[in-house]
């Protein structure tokens, strides 16, 4: 049995504490994504960060890693990249004249798939199975991933050169897509300041970063983070948000069912890490935006109109009634 069997809510928020001071050593700003990293962290969900070259993304992503103190992987996305130097792949041993299995970089328990979108759609896929069922099928034999399996993708706008949009499926199995914009000008002065007078690229190891958590802690703050209650009047709410972007003239495809599951999940975390046991209606109100924003593809003639994305998921949001 493990030491970390039960754990209690108040344990995971000083928990979810602890690694916020850890990253915050090296990581100037970003307390939002930050915030989101963790409740998919403790909901066992998957994390796309979408921001300008140059602004932190995968320093965030390895100092997360090694705060959190799981094993780390990282695959960096090229237009060369094939799905076996993702997955691994099986190879002929001429001495013993059998087939030994050469595991790839997802083999591990928090994936930094770093500039995801510049690889093309069919080396992308490579995750999908990784990704929704935690495991990883070669040659008809199936191999198990940790319960713990992150990934924290990230990605440059679509508009950057040499870059491929991410299939519909495989967005739909992020439970958030966090867009990192630039630093203000204090934090900006403030980065300058830290990493200024040094050169080379900066570590999380250098700052001082140390794991404070590892992956039975981790497996039990999930546990605990399950067994936050939603009331039926807020599952309901979920419904309504959900059906009302597949009811938009404005969407042509609006959030899956799988959507409403993972935004329950990750309301239960947030009501965790601020102290409560319970999810409020402000919780799905507060992740919908990340939560739908990459699911959700505008009818054309919305498309024609300027209309974006996250302005029709803010209108959404204000305009579906919440329990009271």
């Amino acid at each position: 049995m493990s030491a970390y069997e039960t754990l209690a809510l108040a344990d995971v928020a000083r928990l979810a504490a602890a690694i916020r001071g850890e990253v915050g050593k090296a990581v100037v700003g970003q307390g939002e994504a930050l915030d989101h990293l963790l409740i998919a962290l403790f909901s066992r969900g998957h994390v796309l960060l979408e921001g300008p070259p140059g602004t932190a993304k995968t320093f965030l992503a390895q100092s997360f890693a090694v705060a959190v103190g799981l094993d780390f992987g990282r695959i960096q996305f090229t237009p060369d990249l094939m799905p076996g130097d993702i997955l691994g792949s099986n190879l002929f041993n001429f001495q013993t004249s059998t087939f030994t299995l050469t595991r790839g970089p997802i083999f591990c328990e928090l994936l930094l798939a770093d500039e995801i979108n510049r690889t093309p759609p069919k080396t992308q896929a490579a995750l999908l199975e990784a990704m929704q069922e935690r495991r990883v099928t070669l040659d008809g034999a199936v191999y198990p991933l940790p319960e713990s399996f992150m990934v924290v993708a990230t990605q440059n706008p679509i508009e950057q050169q040499g870059v491929y949009p991410l299939p519909e499926a495989q967005l739909d199995r992020f439970l958030f897509k966090l867009r990192v914009d630039y630093p203000s000008e204090r934090e900006e002065m403030a980065i300058l300041t830290r990493f200024g007078q040094h050169s080379g690229p900066p570590s999380p190891q250098a700052q001082g970063v140390a794991p404070v958590a590892n992956a039975a802690l981790l497996d039990a703050a999930a546990r605990a983070v399950a067994g936050v209650t939603l009331a039926e009047p807020v599952a309901a709410y979920i419904v309504r948000l959900l059906r009302a972007t597949r009811d938009s003239a404005d969407l042509a495809c609006g959030a899956s069912p799988r959507a409403g599951v993972l935004l329950a999940h990750a309301a239960r975390a947030r009501a965790a890490l601020d102290g409560r046991d319970y999810v409020l209606p402000d919780d799905v109100k507060a992740l919908a935006p990340a939560v739908l924003r990459h699911r959700l593809l505008l009818s054309p003639a919305a498309e024609i109109e300027g209309k974006t994305t996250q302005a029709l998921v803010d209108s959404l949001i204000e305009r579906t009634e919440a329990p009271r």
